[in-house]
């Protein structure tokens, strides 16, 4: 997504409050997005309507339709978005009622619910006589304020508190759900990692810390177009230790060592393939690699939880002078090519990359880096997506444990750095 400024209405029924650089002709709303598509199955029906999340899209429509402005419309989609990411973050925390049949440690209903709500969005957009561009605009701050993405940058009384109190901060990222078109159950432990330690106090043998975290989406047209720098520019420089987190290979957990600037054309949630080198700002300084500087010999010594944890120091490069590329298990050599960090050569490598390179190029010292979590499975007998259920007692079960561990890891992260 684009980064535009205001513009007026061009409807004479709606005026904007604050004047636009330059006012534009109405457009056609954007079409429905593959993603948004996807709600029309049984699978997110049920998920909504067993979290009780099912209300917060007709909710967010009715604010819309209220709406006589561009300024009325954004503060609808800031609101109802903050309120959305709020609401799975005290669901999974226990606070408030469960709302559903449906564990609150899952990850599924904001994903789905935020999906409804830009499909509504989109809706009232093509009836509202806003401008393409305004309406891009009302979609990146439903987004970002949906992913806790705002409230992790706006802390910052809070966060002057505890850094009177000692207090240190950590940020955690975590992603939507992906695949769904090879099991559109799938949810995404990262996500439920995110939903579970935000705006929590860990404990650690050094004191205090506080952890901000916010999800990000599968989708690389909004890598491409800065959402992750959006997003840690102002979270970075005021934290003690971040770390991005995905989900990676099955019955493990992965500190990678090393991210690589390449794309490796895999589908996003939109089923776009892109292939390339990582398009990032001011390219002409851009490395090949970037190295996480979390502490991984002591994450991988600790005793953290059910999953083994592996220093993962694995590439693939193309080396100096070569022209195919090849593994290298002990990271990368000079003057090298990326074509995969340890990560892979997906949007979990990258924002690996993108956060550890934007970690350099503001020159902090602190620690950072990537660290991917075991697939999460559905129970023995629930794996065919045709028959099977939303969820079961160990897709559960590995969920709950996966998130634990990663609090764990978070915290030995803290205490030995």
């Amino acid at each position: 997504m684009g980064r535009f400024g205001l513009v007026l209405l061009a409807s004479a029924a709606l005026v904007a409050v604050a004047p636009p650089p330059q006012a534009t002709a109405a457009a056609p709303a954007p079409p429905v997005t593959v993603e948004e598509k996807r709600l029309d199955g049984d699978v997110p029906r049920r998920i909504l309507g067993d979290s009780g999340f099912g209300s917060v899209a007709p909710a967010f429509a009715r604010s819309l339709r209220g709406a006589g402005s561009y300024a009325q419309a954004e503060r609808a989609a800031v609101r109802h978005g903050e309120q959305l990411w709020q609401r799975a973050v005290d669901r999974a925390q226990g606070r408030g009622p469960a709302g559903g049949e449906l564990s609150r440690d899952d990850d599924r209903p904001l994903y789905w619910a935020r999906l409804a709500m830009t499909r509504e969005l989109r809706a009232w957009h093509a009836e509202s006589g806003l401008s393409e561009a305004a309406g891009v605009r009302l979609l990146e701050r439903l987004e970002s304020a949906s992913r806790g993405q705002d409230s992790m940058t706006d802390r910052g009384k809070e966060r002057d508190r505890d850094r009177a109190k000692g207090v240190k901060r950590i940020v955690v990222t975590g992603f939507d759900p992906f695949t769904l078109d090879r099991d559109i159950r799938i949810s995404n432990p990262s996500g439920a990692v995110a939903l579970a330690l935000d705006g929590t106090v860990i404990r650690t043998a050094d004191g205090p810390a506080r952890v901000e975290t916010a999800v990000f989406p599968v989708r690389w047209g909004d890598f491409a177009d800065g959402t992750v720098e959006r997003a840690l520019r102002r979270a970075l420089p005021r934290a003690d230790l971040f770390v991005t987190v995905s989900q990676g290979r099955v019955g493990r957990i992965d500190v990678e060592r090393y991210n690589g600037a390449w794309r490796g054309g895999f589908g996003d949630n939109e089923n776009v393939s892109e292939t390339g080198l990582v398009p990032v700002r001011d390219p002409a300084t851009q490395p090949q690699w970037t190295k996480t500087t979390l502490p991984y010999a002591g994450i991988v010594a600790a005793d953290t939880g059910r999953f083994p944890v592996y220093d993962n120091t694995s590439v693939t490069e193309i080396p100096a002078g070569a022209t195919a590329p090849v593994v290298r298990p002990d990271g990368p050599t000079p003057g090298s090519a990326a074509r995969a960090g340890g990560g892979g050569d997906y949007l979990s490598n990258e924002i690996a990359y993108r956060a550890t390179l934007l970690r350099d190029r503001l020159g902090l010292d602190i620690p950072g880096g990537h660290v991917h979590t075991p697939v999460l499975q559905f129970g023995p007998g629930n794996t065919d997506p045709a028959t099977g259920t939303v969820s079961d007692p160990v897709f559960v079960q590995n969920r709950l444990d996966i998130t634990a561990q990663l609090r764990t890891i978070v915290r030995v992260a803290a205490e030995e750095s």
